[in-house]
């Protein structure tokens, strides 16, 4: 498998992290994990995200950039844990739409984030995690972090729609969805291997 860069992508709670640490196991990639346990700003959001809310995009925004330098840079085949378009597409946008982000701050995040766009290539697969709204739940639940119990079903619901509309419109390179809301690959070993055929066929025709 020739590949240097497979990206999963999902909402809060629907695997990408799990699936990430299966997939570097199972072929020996290197891992990519979003950074959450440095973040010095994600407390602070979840409990005022209209505060915080710019630092924790320009924070993750800055993170995610250097991750995809990185991955080209190193040769190896690294399969990451969220990608930076979803900052763009789905997270600063949301925000803003709520009343969470200033105008003058979602232009100034924009701005920032279509040149750093232009100097990334995109992964040669994003995996696409789709799930229900009461799996996301489900799953944020089961996991328990702490900064994650203030999180409001109304902006899982609305971070939801922008994912089903940017994954619509998703052209700039191999994409494959896979709907999480019937399956669980981190304990049932039938649906990891139906996870995993159908990676792999989706990794062999990109030859």
């Amino acid at each position: 498998m020739k590949v240097n860069h497979v990206a999963i992508a999902g909402n809060i709670g629907s695997g990408k992290t799990t699936l990430t640490t299966l997939l570097a196991k199972q072929y020996g990639w290197k891992p990519c994990y979003e950074d959450v346990a440095d973040n010095p700003y994600l407390d602070d959001f979840y409990k005022d995200m209209k505060r915080w809310s710019f630092n924790v995009q320009i924070y993750f925004l800055n993170s995610r950039f250097q991750q995809v330098l990185d991955i080209r840079k190193s040769g190896e085949t690294v399969v990451q844990d969220r990608t930076i378009y979803e900052d763009a597409f789905i997270f600063a946008p949301n925000l803003h739409e709520m009343g969470l982000m200033e105008k003058r701050d979602f232009e100034n995040y924009i701005s920032l984030f279509s040149l750093m766009g232009s100097l990334v290539q995109p992964p040669d697969l994003l995996i696409y995690l789709r799930a229900s709204v009461a799996k996301l739940v489900s799953q944020i639940q089961k996991r328990g972090r702490e900064y994650e119990t203030t999180i409001r079903i109304d902006y899982l619901t609305k971070l939801n729609e922008r994912y089903e509309n940017w994954i619509k419109s998703y052209t700039p390179g191999k994409l494959l969805i896979i709907d999480v809301d019937y399956i669980d690959f981190s304990e049932n070993k039938q649906d990891l291997s139906f996870v995993l055929d159908k990676i792999e066929a989706a990794i062999f025709g990109l030859f």
